[in-house]
């Protein structure tokens, strides 16, 4: 065999080999393939977590409200603490969910909703009449998308927008705050009168 075969063969051996250590290392082993399937056991065990530390699912606009159930109004006035916040005429709606948790004493199921209809107060002719709406504030019960928040997603859409948010990923400051010294009536500042 001259020289320049060798030196082929060789090359050729010595390719056959790196290609065979090559291959050696791309098929995994066992033990490669149960640490895979761990590591990917742990990353789906810890998505939940990781979905729950994420912000709330937003709340959508309730469709239909305005046939709910009226559960009260109120108008807060020059003079209140919250008047530069909430001044104005409020009107409170409940869904089938919302009212069988205020006829239950302030217990509320999961699904239920509460709307807080905001308007504006304007005096005429010695009468308090509704303006224009400011927010229409909502409430929904889900005690599982909601735990941070004691169960309530809250939002509060723009005016007449239904889609103008004005509370957003903000729930827990803009609401939850001031709703917690209703935690003993579930966090609902309003009641039903019979």
């Amino acid at each position: 065999m001259n020289e320049t075969a060798q030196r082929i063969e060789r090359m050729t051996a010595a390719g056959a080999g790196k290609r065979a250590e090559r291959s050696r290392r791309a098929r995994p082993t066992m033990a490669k393939w149960a640490a895979r399937a761990a590591a990917a056991a742990l990353a789906l065990a810890a998505m939940p977590a990781a979905l729950q530390a994420a912000d709330p699912p937003p709340v959508a606009y309730p469709q239909g409200w305005r046939d709910w159930t009226h559960v009260k109004s109120m108008v807060i006035q020059p003079g209140h603490a919250l008047f530069d916040a909430f001044g104005g005429i409020h009107h409170l709606y409940a869904n089938k969910q919302a009212l069988a948790g205020y006829r239950a004493g302030g217990k509320f199921a999961d699904g239920s909703v509460i709307v807080f209809d905001l308007l504006e107060a304007k005096s005429a002719d010695n009468t308090v009449q509704e303006g224009a709406r400011k927010v229409l504030g909502v409430m929904v019960k889900d005690s599982r998308r909601y735990a941070a928040t004691g169960g309530w997603g809250y939002e509060g859409f723009k005016g007449d927008s239904k889609t103008e948010r004005a509370v957003g990923a903000n729930a827990a400051t803009a609401c939850h705050a001031c709703h917690q010294a209703r935690k003993d009536n579930d966090y609902v500042f309003s009641a039903w009168r019979p």
